[in-house]
């Protein structure tokens, strides 16, 4: 059973930048414009190292065009 979490994305930061707002809510600032999934994408690769997992284990179950998702964990 995937674990999941809520995240909060700025896009078109001057840095990217991970903020734990509580165990399973995020708030990310990318550098990414929010534009052909490259946001999404960069806010995906910034979750994982901060997880320390493969970026290949998240994906966006709610708000793939909207600032505020809910990610999912893929178990290994």
């Amino acid at each position: 059973m995937p674990a999941y979490l809520r995240l909060k994305v700025h896009a078109g930061a001057k840095a990217d930048k991970l903020v734990v707002k509580g165990s399973d809510r995020f708030e990310a600032w990318v550098r990414e414009p929010a534009e052909a999934g490259r946001a999404n994408k960069a806010v995906l690769t910034l979750l994982a190292a901060h997880l320390r997992i493969h970026p290949g284990r998240l994906w966006i179950i709610k708000g793939a065009h909207q600032p505020s998702k809910i990610i999912a964990i893929r178990s290994e």
